[in-house]
């Protein structure tokens, strides 16, 4: 009786303990108080320090200086520092003449933008329609993956030897479904830096659901990816240089460099070619040549470090074991139907995708954001899945490069969808403007090529290793 006194009276203690202790926000970002002015103290002000950003225009992507035009200026002029997010997204932020008098709650900080942003109103209908649609599809394609697969493997694994020679289906191409593919180097560097980018955003948008983002704080989200993606240069070399072993490569170092240089490069200097525009236009959002040579020296001194030693832990690593071996002569791969070939199937695999993005809805909170983050990974991996599984009974066991290229081709989609939307959203006039729409398009088309095709073939290559491991092969 005593002991479970001595734990009630524990347990409240701890809970008024608890309750009585201050909080924290995990962002770094606190409410501020604000008093009316016969209230004022020093930790009470009565006035809001109000700020101007950069001016942007429909007719045109170059962002300028607030004082660029005739405004009111302040007479105290203040900068405050911007971090690496800022400073990328061309965000210049000063001080302004202009005072608040109205301590507006913290609560409703938000609200006078999404009244004024009628477009960013939630449409639960269309979430959870697109919800159900995409649960339906991913349980009918488990179902019918899962019966017919069932019963593959159980009449192969009744066959005799002898029989089996009159067979057909993916069982056939047994010892040539692990045959190392064409252009392996390339394939391997792409499914390295692809790793690089799905890490990356998955951790970003894990963070900025727990909150450690705020939308607040500016350029936090993207400050975030830059680092992420420095830092992880390690598993970048080593999905590369695994890879790239198993295929059968030799020539490690350039399997290396080009894991380090290739993609990072191509971006790069697109990225240069258009910061060079918005110099010679005097955009606000031109990056200084030192956060250029800082974003170098980030590239150089860590990231490509880095993957070399992603790389060296790679190639110390024994190559993938395969469930079946491979034969030394290639088996004749069958004529093949209209859509089993390489272009259609891989535009089917865009077909399925497409239709699970929410149509073409677009949400702004990260908790939504996540989930689309989710669906698409499970769609990209299902289609890309079913696919293979159709190529391989039609005995084409091509399949290194077509799991990569069905769930990529997805970016086509999305350079469609901004030509679309330049053309009939957009009133942007001036050749600079447009050259610079384009480019950051195919900057981000890039990334999201190599996002969803790695994502496309590693549940690929989880599929076929699973189906080959458990049939019978003498």
């Amino acid at each position: 009786m005593e002991l479970r006194i001595h734990l009630s009276c524990l347990l409240v203690y701890s809970l008024v303990s608890f309750y009585s202790c201050s909080g924290f926000y995990l962002p770094g970002l606190a409410p501020v108080s604000f008093c009316e002015q016969e209230k004022v103290a020093e930790d009470c002000p009565d006035t809001i320090q109000l700020y101007v950003n950069r001016l942007d225009s429909v007719e045109s992507v170059l962002p300028y200086e607030y004082d660029m035009f005739d405004f009111c200026k302040d007479k105290d002029e203040s900068r405050p520092s911007e971090n690496l997010g800022q400073v990328l997204f061309g965000e210049r932020i000063e001080s302004s003449p202009y005072k608040e008098n109205n301590s507006i709650k913290w609560a409703s900080r938000w609200d006078y933008i999404l009244v004024s942003m009628p477009h960013t109103n939630i449409q639960w209908f269309s979430i959870m329609n697109s919800l159900v649609i995409v649960l339906f599809l991913s349980g009918m394609v488990a179902m019918i993956m899962l019966r017919t697969l069932h019963k593959d493997i159980a009449r192969y694994n009744q066959v005799d030897q002898e029989d089996a020679q009159e067979e057909s289906g993916w069982k056939q191409v047994h010892g040539d479904v692990f045959r190392p593919p064409r252009k392996g180097m390339l394939l391997s560097v792409f499914l390295g830096q692809g790793t690089q980018i799905f890490i990356m955003t998955f951790i970003t948008l894990c963070k900025s659901c727990l909150g450690f983002l705020s939308p607040a704080n500016r350029g936090a989200l993207m400050t975030c990816a830059v680092v992420l993606w420095v830092l992880l240069g390690t598993p970048a070399g080593y999905v590369s240089a695994r890879l790239y072993k198993t295929f059968g490569g030799e020539k490690w170092k350039t399997n290396v460099l080009l894991t380090a240089l290739l993609c990072p490069g191509i971006v790069f200097a697109d990225f240069f070619l258009m910061n060079l525009i918005l110099w010679v236009e005097g955009s606000s959002a031109a990056i200084p040549f030192g956060t250029l040579v800082a974003i170098l020296a980030m590239w150089f001194g860590i990231s490509v470090p880095l993957t070399f030693i992603g790389a060296y832990f790679g190639f110390k690593k024994p190559a993938i074991e395969q469930p079946v071996r491979t034969n030394q002569i290639p088996r004749q791969i069958p004529e093949q139907s209209f859509f089993t070939k390489p272009i259609p199937g891989i535009v089917m695999g865009l077909f399925f995708i497409l239709n699970s993005i929410w149509s073409h809805q677009m949400y702004y909170m990260f908790g939504f954001l996540f989930l689309v983050f989710i669906i698409l990974l499970i769609t990209c991996s299902e289609a890309t899945i079913l696919l293979c599984y159709f190529h391989l009974c039609a005995e084409d066991y091509h399949w290194w490069w077509r799991s990569f290229l069905t769930s990529g081709f997805t970016a086509v989609y999305l350079f469609i969808y901004a030509v679309h939307y330049f053309f009939s959203k957009l009133q942007i006039i001036g050749a600079a403007s447009t050259f610079l729409y384009f480019g950051y398009t195919m900057i981000m088309v890039l990334i999201f090529f190599l996002f969803t095709g790695t994502i496309g073939f590693f549940a690929c290559f989880w599929f076929v290793n699973k189906i080959y491991s458990v049939v019978k092969v003498d």
